[in-house]
């Protein structure tokens, strides 16, 4: 019986040992996650977490989002997401023969001051609390006062590298246009009315996501990090919308919210259309759909799309057909082209092209650039000096034969 026991007792010992090694092991991977915080709430009670957790399990595709301009589109104002200049010679643009922009960087942030007659006093100095747009085409600036938000009147225009007059502004000092939810339901994941009168420009300062991030397009997903990372093992998402299982209709809808132009609101509050709801319970667009003529290039992707032949003879093509949101696929043309050569040849009867190999060619074979050219906005023009305005080239998502002259 003793060397019984003399036997047991270090087999115990061994036991508890590697129990105690598994049960620590476990502890520590479990510790070393990053704690979920929320950052914001939704006014529906739905919890925003900073998108920088998704890096634990999907690293590629969140370092991929981040250079997007879905999520640079509404950031904090600094020396890194405001592209214009304050070097001398290039901060500053003359609105008109009286009024002279100049752009002043100091120790606690960056201003817009309007100068008069050459005055050495500024007419007022506005800080640039927060930069809109990604830059790929321009930024324009907000400044918040107190809870208002409020829209600049200085821009930045990326192909002159210049600073410009805000596009829509008057050529005259004009005062600071009011930001409503509608104009940031476009530009960030989420912002909170405080008054809940959408024409109201008054938000809660520290309840905003900014720019387009995961959990616009992929709900909630704080109870999918958690379950994730309590079962590390376990290979099959949990807890959040996936796009494989939404219909073709409300995977248009989740981009047609911001990419159809102008819409009507029926309900009271922007934010409040989640992904996999139908877009017309919320909205309508502002514009007769049957008119070609009344879709601007700028902003309403998705009505030029349905009009065209490629969409109205498939089932199954939608936005993500030729884009991938997590990714910065600007200027692309080739990938783009090859994404229309396998779908059509794909096709029982393939597309072939007829135009003249020499127009092809000085084309570089380019289907997008022949199909989908950029085209001037009626809606989008700037003004590029005291007395000229130009429109800003957008490529237009109108599927279609254009005529040589209609190509850039």
């Amino acid at each position: 019986m003793q060397k019984r026991l003399i036997f047991i007792v270090p087999v115990l010992l061994v036991v508890t040992g590697i129990g105690l090694y598994f049960l620590t092991t476990f502890k520590e991977k479990k510790d070393s996650y990053v704690a979920i915080t929320p950052i914001a709430q939704h006014h529906n009670g739905m919890e925003f977490i900073d998108s920088a957790i998704c890096i634990e399990c999907h690293k590629q595709i969140v370092e991929d989002h981040l250079e997007t301009a879905h999520y640079n589109s509404l950031r904090p104002a600094s020396v890194n997401t405001i592209k214009g200049s304050f070097e001398d010679g290039k901060n500053s643009f003359r609105l008109n023969d009286k009024v002279t922009f100049e752009m002043v960087a100091k120790d606690n942030g960056f201003y817009q001051q309007p100068v008069i007659n050459a005055q050495k006093t500024p007419f007022y100095s506005a800080k640039m609390d927060l930069v809109v747009g990604s830059g790929t085409k321009g930024q324009s600036y907000l400044m918040w006062n107190n809870n208002s938000l409020f829209q600049l009147q200085a821009s930045y225009f990326t192909p002159t590298r210049s600073w410009i007059n805000s596009p829509g502004a008057p050529d005259q000092l004009a005062p600071a246009r009011p930001v409503i939810e509608r104009c940031l339901e476009c530009h960030t994941t989420y912002a909170q009315n405080i008054s809940g009168n959408k024409n109201s420009n008054q938000f809660h300062r520290k309840n905003i996501v900014y720019g387009i991030d995961c959990q616009r397009c992929h709900g909630a997903v704080s109870n999918h990090v958690k379950y994730h990372q309590q079962n590390p093992g376990k290979k099959t998402a949990k807890h959040i919308l996936k796009y494989s299982t939404l219909s073709r209709q409300q995977r248009l809808d989740a981009c047609a919210l911001c990419h159809s132009g102008l819409r009507s609101k029926t309900t009271e509050r922007a934010f409040t259309f989640m992904i996999g709801d139908t877009l017309e319970n919320f909205s309508f667009p502002d514009y007769d759909e049957s008119s070609l003529e009344e879709l601007d290039v700028h902003g309403n992707q998705y009505g030029l799309l349905k009009a065209s032949a490629c969409f109205k003879s498939s089932n199954t093509l939608d936005c993500t057909s030729c884009h991938n949101p997590h990714k910065k696929e600007r200027g692309q043309l080739l990938s783009f082209n090859q994404k229309c050569i396998n779908c059509h040849r794909s096709q029982n009867n393939p597309v072939v092209c007829s135009e003249d190999q020499t127009q092809t060619q000085h084309m570089s074979n380019n289907c997008v650039q022949c199909h989908m050219p950029l085209v001037n906005s009626k809606s989008m023009k700037i003004q590029f000096k005291e007395d000229k305005e130009i429109s800003v080239k957008v490529r237009t998502h109108l599927i279609s034969i254009y005529d040589n002259q209609d190509l850039e």
